[in-house]
């Protein structure tokens, strides 16, 4: 079968065992640098993607896209409100809600608390609560009966199980013939529900009449609607229009107030890091270049000889782009192939080494998710691939370039 001088000579040069060991060693150094690389960047890009969409699907699963309420009072109508925007374009449903925050106290521990006054019958449209409860059912939530739903590491921490009665404080006094005492109302645990989130230590529901009698609101008022959009970034622009629409005056809130600075922050670091760990490929790429500036001058013999026989200098120079792109080829893919497998499996890895030696990498009272999460994007890898190969052809420019502009003559002067 046919091949060109300058791949078969390219291919023999990659594949025979030098005498200079040490040339051999820097072509290793450089393959193995590349296959790092590459698969660094795939796995922490794939852990930072997998960041980004536990805080999309649990983060803001939990917390509303946007709210609507009253201008510095309550929500009278709501009923009517939600109707009215019924029909506006990229919004999936709504959901009244009231808001207390207080503390819950159980066997002689307090814990502060954010209190959801929902409705169980539509929360389920709004948020995935629903999707997440380790123990009990939303319906369990029955006006009157003064049921909570607790998240699982505030439950941990109050060592509140289903049915222990748990008491909710509010920073509001209630004065009375005994005099001034603090606003207290006990619940009976009726579920526990766990997003693997900070959500879990801070966070409780209730039903909305509850909520409402709790915080003495007058009937048929809410603190405001819960939106639930088809695309959370467009929430911001399309709640303002829903509230600049109204007759009434209302107040319009959304995710990127609450958890916007998260989310900012994990793109940035994404970004950041990928630039950092490119650091890791471009030194490789320079491995590249050293080894092919030593392997000319190991056969500067060998290219007089060639040229004697009547190579052109562009042949000579494809000759050694050859090697140094079979070298930055196979340091790729390995590391590509590497960094794929490391991706699908970083999650079930460190959770066996978290089990295996009783330790937490990410825990919930510091982290918004308590496991590392990780989403492997096809187009990250071909970037990255494409990328790396770009940089290793380049690195082989200059080496080359030197080798085609050896002189027959001077060479073998000393043979």
């Amino acid at each position: 079968m046919y091949k060109p001088l300058s791949l078969f000579v390219g291919l023999r040069y990659t594949a025979a065992k030098r005498g200079n060991h040490f040339i051999s060693f820097i072509s290793l150094v450089s393959m193995l640098g590349l296959m790092l690389g590459v698969a660094a960047l795939i796995v922490v890009l794939s852990v930072m993607n997998g960041f980004d969409r536990e805080l999309k699907q649990r983060i803001l699963g939990m917390v509303p896209h946007a709210t609507l309420g009253g201008y510095g009072e309550p929500l009278r109508d709501w009923e009517q409100l939600a109707q009215e925007i019924a029909g506006t374009a990229g919004l999936i449903a709504s959901a009244p809600y009231i808001q207390a925050q207080g503390m819950l106290t159980h066997a002689g521990r307090v814990q502060g608390v954010l209190v959801n006054g929902i409705d169980p019958s539509r929360e389920p449209d709004v948020s995935i609560i629903g999707e997440h409860l380790a123990h009990g059912a939303l319906d369990d939530l029955a006006a009157g009966e003064y049921r909570i739903i607790l998240g699982e590491l505030l439950a941990r921490y109050l060592a509140a199980g289903v049915g222990d009665k748990v008491t909710l404080v509010l920073p509001e006094a209630s004065v009375s013939v005994a005099g001034i005492t603090p606003r207290l109302k006990r619940f009976t645990v009726a579920g526990v529900f766990s997003v693997g989130a900070e959500l879990d230590a801070n966070l409780a529901y209730v039903h909305i009449a509850d909520a409402a009698r709790l915080k003495r609101m007058t009937p048929g008022t809410v603190d405001g609607l819960r939106l639930r959009f088809d695309d959370l970034f467009q929430a911001p622009l399309k709640v303002r229009a829903i509230a600049q629409e109204q007759s009434q005056l209302l107040s319009a809130s959304d995710w990127t107030r609450t958890h916007g600075n998260l989310f900012q922050a994990i793109q940035l670091e994404k970004r950041m890091i990928g630039l950092l760990l490119f650091l890791i490929v471009f030194v490789a790429a320079f491995n590249i270049v050293s080894t092919l500036v030593m392997v000319v001058t190991d056969k500067r013999a060998d290219i007089a000889i060639l040229r004697t026989m009547g190579a052109t200098p562009l042949t000579i120079m494809r000759i050694f782009i050859v090697q140094g792109v079979v070298i930055g080829v196979i340091g790729t893919l390995l590391g590509a192939l590497l960094g794929i497998l490391l991706a699908l499996t970083v999650t079930d890895l460190v959770a066996w080494v978290e089990h295996t030696f009783g330790i937490q990498f990410l825990s919930a009272d510091v982290y918004f998710i308590s496991y590392l999460p990780s989403q492997l994007q096809w187009d990250d890898v071909t970037l990255i691939t494409l990328s790396a190969l770009t940089i290793s052809f380049l690195a082989t420019i200059y080496p080359a370039w030197r080798a085609s502009r050896t002189q027959p003559a001077e060479a073998l002067r000393y043979e």
